[in-house]
């Protein structure tokens, strides 16, 4: 199950984490999102040991959202070394995901 992403522990589990972090901004109301979800819980399934996956709920924590300009969602940012390397809005299959992250 991927991780809560709150600005309480954002620092931490993504900025700072010794494993490139996949992270879903998304929420409740979003068709898409919903969508997406069980596509992002595959990927860390198979690719847990390699990314750290992490989701963040933009009603509930705006201000990561907004320090990210996330204008639309589902969007996808892929931090290596607490950087964005890669990032991806909208619903999208799989394999685009997993060869966004070089996986």
């Amino acid at each position: 199950m991927p991780l809560t992403i709150t600005s309480e522990n954002f620092d931490t589990e993504v900025l700072n984490s010794d494993k490139p972090v996949l992270v879903d901004f998304w929420a409740t109301w979003c068709g898409p999102c919903r969508m997406i979800a069980p596509v992002i819980d595959e990927i860390e399934a198979e690719y847990g040991d390699k990314i750290k996956v992490g989701k963040v709920n933009v009603d509930d924590e705006p201000e990561i959202a907004s320090n990210f300009n996330i204008m639309s969602i589902p969007t996808l940012l892929f931090f290596k070394d607490g950087k964005v390397a890669a990032s991806s809005v909208g619903a999208r299959p799989k394999e685009d995901i997993i060869q966004m992250l070089g996986l």
